[in-house]
This record gives C-alpha cells, sequence and structure tokens, in this order.
C-alpha cells in the first residue's frame, strides 16, 4: 500500500496521504513520497489545481512519534525538519499552482501547519486544529510560527501554541485560521466543485498571485507595489488576459488554458 495516494481527474490532482491506521502521521517515506508527489505535479502540465487531504478518519495527525521512539527508524529532528517537513512547505508555496487543503478530520502538530501553509483551507465542520507541540514538550515547526500569527495574531498563535487548545472547524472559520468550514455531508462534494473551479481558472495569474502574496510576507509598501506592477505587466501579456477580456466583451464564459 502507497503511503501516498494521487489521481487526477479535470486538471485536479487530488493527493491523499494515506496511512489511515496511524491518522495519516509521517514517517520518512511518507514526506519523502509526498515531496515527489508535489514535484510531479508542479512540472505536469495536465495538472492546474492541487487537493491535499487524508484518507480516514484524519487528515494528518503529524509526526509519527513511533518513527522517533525507535531507535533504529528514528532519523533525528534535523533530518526530520530539514529533509521531511521543511522541503514540504518549501514545496507548497514555491509551486505556482492553487493548492486546496481539505483537512477531513483532525490536523495535529505538523500536519496542521502543512494545511495552513496551502493557498485554501477548506474543513469538514467535523474537522480540527491543534498546535500540539506544546504537549510533549516542542516548539511549533513546519513554518507553524511563521503563518498562524499572520492568519490570526500574535495572541491568539501564542496563546493556540502554548495551551495546546483544540479549535473546532467553525471557530476556525471564525477566527481567519481558515477559508472555510462545511457542513460534513457536503464537504466532498463541495472540494471537488471548488478543484474543478480552480483547476478552470487563469492558472498563470494564479500563479504570479501566489508569487506575489509570498513577497508580501517580508516586502515593504513600494517593494510591493513594484513587484505588482512587473507582474501586472506579465500577466496583461498573456493568452487568458486576451480570452478573458475578449469573453467579457463578447458576453461569454471565458475558456482559460492556463497560460
Amino acid at each position: 500500500m502507497s503511503s501516498i495516494e494521487i489521481k487526477i481527474e479535470n486538471n485536479v490532482a487530488f493527493i491523499a496521504l494515506n496511512r489511515p491506521e496511524v491518522f495519516n502521521s509521517f514517517n520518512r517515506e511518507m514526506a519523502l513520497n509526498l515531496q515527489g508527489k508535489l514535484d510531479d505535479c508542479n512540472t505536469n502540465d495536465e495538472v492546474r489545481a492541487i487537493v491535499l487531504t487524508g484518507n480516514g478518519k484524519a487528515f494528518c495527525a503529524g509526526q509519527d512519534l513511533k518513527e522517533v521512539t525507535t531507535p533504529e527508524l528514528n532519523p533525528g529532528f534535523k533530518a526530520i525538519l530539514e529533509e521531511h517537513y521543511n522541503p514540504i512547505i518549501e514545496r507548497i508555496r514555491a509551486i505556482e499552482k492553487p493548492i486546496i487543503a481539505a483537512v477531513n478530520g483532525v490536523a495535529a502538530g505538523a500536519g496542521a501547519n502543512i494545511a495552513l501553509a496551502c493557498d485554501i483551507v477548506i474543513a469538514n465542520e467535523n474537522a480540527s486544529f491543534i498546535q500540539a507541540f506544546s504537549k510533549i514538550g516542542l516548539i511549533p515547526d513546519s513554518a507553524g510560527t511563521f503563518f498562524l500569527p499572520r492568519l490570526i495574531g500574535f495572541q491568539k498563535a501564542a496563546a493556540l501554541m502554548m495551551t495546546g487548545d483544540k479549535v473546532m472547524a467553525a471557530e476556525a472559520e471564525q477566527m481567519g485560521m481558515i477559508y472555510k468550514s462545511v457542513a460534513a455531508e457536503e464537504f466532498d462534494a463541495y472540494i471537488e466543485k471548488l478543484a474543478v473551479k480552480m483547476a478552470k481558472m487563469p492558472t498563470k495569474a494564479l500563479g504570479l498571485t501566489k508569487r506575489v502574496l509570498n513577497q508580501s510576507l517580508t516586502n515593504n509598501l513600494e517593494e510591493q507595489l513594484a513587484l505588482e506592477s512587473k507582474y501586472q505587466i506579465e500577466s496583461a501579456q498573456s493568452h487568458d488576459y486576451s480570452e478573458g477580456v475578449n469573453a467579457f466583451v463578447e458576453k461569454r464564459k471565458p475558456n482559460f488554458i492556463g497560460k
């Protein structure tokens, strides 16, 4: 059984973490496998949107503690961070295609922070987010200390990281941690509809939007305005810009091809 399942339909790559017996917690094999699948999606022109989810009851429970407590299996924390989680986060932010985290169940520790690094986070109403690190004497990793304060504010982020309190999907939406909480019976259909919608949009413009948003995390206003000018000019030279304008003038739906 592969630790990562992937299928491509309607220009969407559906990637599922597939270790349901341990709530999709990461071991080395799954972390490296996920990196490979993300690389494949990045270079595959057929893929214009990506959905990351988990099989079974959980999205991802973070690190498989059995791996780190078994001497012959333990890669060590340096390898776990620098070879497993950090490259996953870097790929999620670097791939210039929309990435949707479909959080179907509990997202804990690194699992929560991998979800929050995605472009759009949709959660099943029964899903939860837990900064579980403090419960075992660790600090948040997988860019949690970077993204979570920017999503919900310094004070709330510090509290959640220090207490390890569980946040249910509806509360996560309310505080701005995620985009939407969706009723359980509507979740799968909602994810598919959103993913297909994103795959039909102007992929180049979405990718450049992602690039500019990434830079906004460290740029000042002057730098950001200059970056917007640069990439707006590039967007205006794309096929999809011409198609979008023509479709507007002709009062029809645009047919974007992602170029």
